[in-house]
């Protein structure tokens, strides 16, 4: 028979193995620079806040640039790297080439946080709480922002080219690349909404419009014909991912969709005659379950895979490993 020593050494191993198994986002907290560095969100949101007002379209950006790092080897500030001689990032990936924006920002943020706070505060938080901040800055919702993410030293332009959504990819093949990140169709739906806000190039639109498929209002696609050439002219062009309400951070993409406008072809596969109808129609006409459901995906996408501990680093620039 075992004795009480034997037994309460059995009992502390499997405890050690239950708690070391756990997913390594238990060990964010909302608080984590609560006493390292106390005016570190206050900070960011006045950079935040300064950069929206100054453009509107940033806000979008600013919350795209934290989705593109999550969906990249998780939540770690890959997608900020630059390249260098001897190193490729993901800035020039298939789905972040002359797409991806907002870097200055970050690198402002940065700068503001380590000029009170050297070496304290990762480039990864900054790109959560910036996306936050910047929803609230357009009428989103806000979000708590859970802390004590990383920085990588490296990152994956080959991830970023098959992980990263397209602007044309079947509703199977989203529910696919969302699912592989824990991200459940409602989820996906939820954070499709950020296209409530912000622009895209005609380069991504133009197929949609000029295809005369039953999926797009005939108007609609006039519209948007007029500001997008067929030739690669205007492939630069931009034009809101709401026509209605372009700058302001609400439920009318949904309705969009529902009216068969939605710009980019990943976004009207949402709504058509597919699994996920029923939660646009929901969103359309509940604004509060889309807001609540938004605001949880973020916390949910901001979970994805962090470094903690002592695991990356805490870059001094955010382009660069230090």
């Amino acid at each position: 028979m075992a004795s009480p020593l034997s037994f309460s050494c059995m009992v502390l191993k499997l405890l050690f193995l239950i708690f070391s198994s756990l997913p390594c986002q238990a060990q964010l907290s909302s608080n984590f620079y609560d006493n390292t560095c106390p005016n570190a969100l206050s900070t960011i949101k006045s950079a935040i806040d300064a950069a929206v007002s100054s453009e509107q379209r940033m806000a979008a950006s600013l919350i795209r640039l934290h989705f593109h790092d999550c969906f990249v080897q998780g939540c770690d500030g890959s997608i900020l790297l630059e390249d260098t001689a001897s190193f490729t990032g993901e800035r020039t990936a298939r789905n972040n080439d002359q797409s991806v924006r907002g870097f200055e920002v970050i690198d402002d943020a940065k700068a503001q946080v380590e000029s009170i706070c050297p070496g304290i505060v990762s480039c990864a938080d900054i790109l959560a709480v910036a996306a936050r901040d910047a929803s609230v800055a357009v009428g989103g919702p806000s979000w708590t922002v859970n802390l004590g993410r990383r920085d990588s030293t490296t990152a994956s332009r080959s991830l970023a080219d098959s992980d990263l959504p397209a602007f044309s990819d079947s509703l199977d093949r989203l529910i696919s690349l969302f699912g592989n990140k824990g991200l459940n169709e409602r989820d996906m739906v939820a954070l499709s909404g950020a296209h409530t806000i912000g622009q895209a190039r005609c380069l991504t639109f133009r197929g949609r419009i000029y295809n005369n498929a039953s999926d797009i209002d005939p108007d609609f696609a006039s519209t948007r014909q007029s500001q997008c050439p067929t030739d690669e002219s205007g492939d630069g062009n931009l034009a809101p991912l709401d026509l209605v309400t372009p700058n302001t951070f609400d439920n009318n993409y949904y309705s969009n969709l529902i009216a068969r406008r939605g710009l980019l072809q990943s976004d009207q596969v949402l709504f058509s005659g597919g699994s996920t109808d029923s939660i646009v129609n929901e969103y359309s006409t509940d604004s509060s379950s889309f807001n609540s459901d938004f605001a949880s995906a973020m916390v949910k996408m901001g979970n994805i895979d962090p470094l903690t501990g002592s695991q990356g680093e805490i870059r001094r620039v955010c382009t660069a490993i230090n």
